[in-house]
């Protein structure tokens, strides 16, 4: 028995399965790729300083309900704060961090206060401390 083929067809390639194996093995490259780290020893030159890093230092205001405001170990009163701060802030950089802690209880043109002179003195980076 003689089996007989029509060569003139075009037989029709399916890539669907292809494609399905490559999609996963790109989502598989683009997951493992940014845990992946090069550990390389370099030896560094010997600068001609060797300059100690210092740690960020920080500037923390609190204010309690009775609206007294401790800055390091000085007791403010809410009026006499703005000028007492800004000499205090004198001997910072102004990239210094601030935190402000101020009670809960507290009205909030009160805090916003504080946010508001920490700002005017020139630092940038001022943050309100929450408990959570």
């Amino acid at each position: 028995m003689k089996v007989h083929y029509n060569w003139d067809e075009t037989p029709d390639l399916n890539i669907t399965p292809l494609v399905d194996i490559m999609l996963v093995l790109l989502a598989i490259l683009m997951v493992t790729a940014p845990v992946i780290v090069y550990q390389e020893e370099i030896s560094l030159p010997q600068g001609s300083k060797s300059a100690t890093m210092q740690e960020d230092s920080k500037i923390e205001i609190r204010m309690d309900l009775k609206r007294n405001i401790y800055l390091k170990d000085d007791i403010l009163t809410f009026d006499s704060f703005p000028d007492a701060f800004v000499v205090f802030a004198n001997t910072y950089d102004k990239n210094t961090q601030v935190y402000i802690r101020a009670d809960k209880n507290l009205k909030y043109e009160d805090v916003i206060y504080l946010l508001k002179i920490a700002k005017q003195t020139g630092f940038t980076r001022v943050s309100l401390v929450t408990d959570g």
